[in-house]
């Protein structure tokens, strides 16, 4: 079997682009892979293209290979553009080859180690009251594990150009819902606060010791994550744990987070880190370290089955983050372009059990749609100067 074509599609579904891409082979046997890099998926596609100049002609079941050739075949390299890239291509061949063999690719990667796969809800409320009755409904649907936003973060998402976010009003302000969450949740559903690395170390800090003790099961992606010293100050400073790395985009990018016990969860995105073949040895990496994945899982339907299919054969796994939740439908799973696709039992994404990843396109509609251009809003502070987005 030779793969015979990759064809990536940039295509606007919901509230965003999504990169997806075919590889097809001349069995007539083809996968879907997705890439992760948001906002950025032209640059992705162009070097998706890149590499189909001399993976097509190659056998798809050589999918550890391919991923070397990929990564090695440059001097610059890795960085976020490849191993997005790498991803989408490496989740599709994992597809070919599950529908190759006639089984879901869990099977390729290790057979099943959980029956269900638990999702965590985000609560897209801010701060206030709305925000408690949504996240009580959430509770009593069977939702174990609710993340919240800070206060600010709904306005910076939904806004386009330019947006206000000002970090130490934003804590004032979340600070008092998150306790009295904890309050009306009581201690039987973890709560997590996402703040999308919008804080200095000083400002997370702040926020971290005006929260008392327990109220905090997880703080996401506090600060940035260029500097891993920055991160072993925070965690000094503070004894929340630490869910980081959904931008990570290789071992050696967590590397100093693992070895150093700066991560407490790893939120590890299979679109970003290089597929399957790179997301099983961060996995295992952790599992060393008895940290748990709480995976990043954003955008279609492609990265949800690749993301429950890792879930389903790694032993060190808590949840999978759900944006078709109660409160959050996106329209990132329109069900026109993808006809089929893995469902939800409650709270609980269901294993795909069909061979490869369990999803088909619509490509007669993905051929009819076509890329917007977007950018992430700009975030200003009150002086005017730029800050996180």
């Amino acid at each position: 079997m030779k793969i015979t074509a990759i064809r990536p599609y940039v295509i606007w579904v919901g509230t965003r682009n999504q990169l997806i891409v075919k590889v097809e082979t001349d069995e007539g046997l083809y996968g879907w892979g997705e890439a992760g890099f948001s906002f950025r998926e032209q640059a992705v596609a162009m070097m998706i293209e890149h590499f189909s100049k001399f993976i097509i002609g190659q056998d798809p079941m050589n999918i550890g290979r391919i991923w070397q050739e990929c990564y090695r075949s440059h001097y610059f390299e890795g960085g976020r553009v490849v191993t997005a890239a790498m991803a989408a291509i490496d989740i599709a061949l994992h597809d070919i080859k599950g529908k190759a063999l006639g089984v879901p690719v869990y099977q390729l990667i290790g057979g099943k180690q959980r029956d269900v796969v638990p999702a965590f809800a985000t609560v897209p409320a801010e701060p206030g009251e709305l925000m408690i009755e949504q996240a009580l409904q959430l509770k009593a649907m069977g939702w174990k594990c609710i993340r919240f936003i800070a206060d600010g973060m709904g306005a910076a998402y939904s806004s386009s150009g330019v947006a206000r976010f000002e970090p130490r009003e934003s804590i004032n302000n979340t600070v008092p819902w998150l306790i009295k969450a904890r309050e009306a949740l009581g201690h039987d559903v973890v709560i997590g606060l996402e703040f999308h690395h919008r804080l200095s170390i000083g400002e997370a800090a702040s926020l971290c010791q005006k929260i008392p003790s327990g109220t905090l099961d997880f703080l996401e992606e506090p600060i940035r994550d260029e500097t891993p010293e920055a991160y072993e100050t925070l965690r000094k400073l503070t004894n929340i744990p630490f869910a980081i790395g959904e931008e990570f985009s290789s071992k050696w990018q967590f590397m100093p987070y693992i070895e150093r016990e700066l991560m407490q969860y790893n939120r590890l995105d299979i679109c970003n880190v290089g597929g399957f073949t790179e997301a099983l040895k961060v996995a295992g990496w952790s599992e060393a370290h008895y940290i748990d994945l709480v995976m990043h899982n954003p955008l279609g339907p492609i990265c949800t089955a690749a993301s429950i299919h890792l879930a389903a054969a790694v032993p060190n796994f808590s949840w999978l983050e759900c944006r078709s939740s109660p409160f959050e439908q996106l329209g990132f799973d329109n069900p026109e372009l993808f006809p089929v696709q893995a469902t939800m039992d409650g709270a609980n994404f269901v294993i795909p059990e069909l061979p490869g990843l369990g999803v088909e396109v619509n490509e007669e509609k993905i051929a009819e749609q076509s890329a917007t251009f977007t950018e992430a809003p700009h975030l200003t502070r009150d002086d005017g100067s730029v800050t996180n987005w």
